[in-house]
This record gives C-alpha cells, sequence and structure tokens, in this order.
C-alpha cells in the first residue's frame, strides 16, 4: 500500500494522527497542493477526484476519501481500535464522523475558499472549476459557532464525544480545531467542556493512551 498526501491539510492529517495512534506505517508521497501537483496528469491517473489523501492498495485499487482510509485501515489493523469494538459504538463514531465534515470541516473550507485570489475558481476540491460566492464566507464563520456549541452541549458530563475513550470521531473534530486557525477562528472560552477536551485528546494523542476502550 501507498498514501499520497499532504500533511498540512485537514482531511490528510485526520488520516496522519489516526495512523500514528494507532502505530501503522505506510509507504507515503507528499502531493504538494500548494503547487497543484493533484492536478497533474501523474496524480489524475491514480486519483482522477484530484484530492488528497488517497490509499492506493496492493492490488492497484484507491481509496479516496478519509473515512474509507480508516475504515479499511482499522479492518486491517485491529489493535488500538479507533471507530469501537461494537455495532453500536461504531454507528456512533459514523454519525459523528458525518456530522464532524458537514458541520465543522465543511463550514470552515466555505469561509476559507470562498475568498481571496488562492482560491479563485477553486470555490471546491477537485478538477472542477468552480467560482467562489462571497457569501458562502460568512455563512461558514456562523456554521462553526453552531458547531462549538454542538459540540460544547454533548461533551458535558462527557470525556470523549463517543464512549469512555478516544475514536476517530474525537480525532476528526479535533482537526477541526487546528484547520478553524486558517480562517483565524478559536473555540469561544466559553466552550469550557470543550477547550477541557481538546486537552485531553491532544494529551491523548501526544502519549499514545486513549483512555479506557469502547
Amino acid at each position: 500500500m501507498k498514501l499520497f498526501t499532504y500533511d498540512a491539510a485537514p482531511n490528510p492529517r485526520r488520516v496522519n494522527l489516526f495512523l500514528s495512534y494507532k502505530g501503522i506505517e505506510l509507504p507515503v508521497r507528499q502531493i504538494d497542493l500548494r503547487e497543484r501537483e493533484q492536478f497533474g496528469e501523474e496524480y489524475r491517473k491514480i486519483n482522477p477526484r484530484c484530492t488528497v489523501p488517497a490509499l492506493q492498495l496492493d492490488d492497484g485499487e484507491v481509496l479516496c476519501d478519509g473515512i474509507a482510509i480508516c475504515w479499511y485501515l482499522e479492518c486491517l489493523f485491529p489493535n488500538r481500535p479507533l471507530l469501537g469494538a461494537d455495532p453500536w459504538v461504531q454507528a456512533q463514531v459514523l454519525s459523528w464522523d458525518h456530522r464532524i465534515f458537514a458541520d465543522g470541516l465543511m463550514p470552515v473550507a466555505d469561509a476559507l475558499r470562498n475568498r481571496g485570489k488562492t482560491f479563485s475558481a477553486r470555490a471546491l476540491p477537485g478538477p472542477q472549476a468552480l467560482a467562489q460566492i462571497p457569501e458562502l464566507e460568512a455563512r461558514g464563520r456562523l456554521r462553526l459557532q453552531a458547531f462549538w456549541r454542538c459540540l460544547e452541549e454533548h461533551l458535558h458530563g462527557r470525556d470523549f464525544l463517543v464512549g469512555t475513550g478516544l475514536t476517530l470521531a474525537d480525532i476528526d473534530a479535533y482537526v477541526v480545531i487546528d484547520f478553524a486557525s486558517w480562517i483565524k477562528e478559536s473555540v469561544p472560552l466559553d466552550c469550557t467542556n470543550v477547550q477541557m477536551w481538546a486537552r485531553r485528546v491532544a494529551q491523548c494523542l501526544q502519549s499514545g493512551k486513549g483512555g479506557e476502550k469502547t
């Protein structure tokens, strides 16, 4: 297997933190998004969607979505599970992952990509040229504020988003915090549950300890 990625970008970071925590080492090739390498002919043959990350399997098949990559690798490397140990917990993790992507990562992406020259005609990832819609920047910021409040309420009395240990849902929501800094946004100071949870997740990722497993 080989992972095509760009470490600084949020979706690759989700996968990188997953790999690091589980101790999975893969051959890696960086695709320089700054130089628009993802649009080059060579990479298009691997991933016509022109996105990262992409996991190329030994038989040539390619997985192009972070959640699919993590699920596949979780099945191959079940130690230190990050997607739950039973169907109910797994379903909750997947549900939160969908919410985090739709209500956290995408609002930040909208605020980032719908302003300035850097993403001119690139309002969404992929090969299709799409014009910016300036109104989506303001809407993205509003949606991000709603996301913080959603996390704050859910984390009341909880150490982690799902169950009693670190899961991929925690990793993905944690990545939103870093990604939000790209648009100069951060967790509100009065979201104390989120603040404490973020420190807890950072400690887990740095120490390699995930608490009690779900």
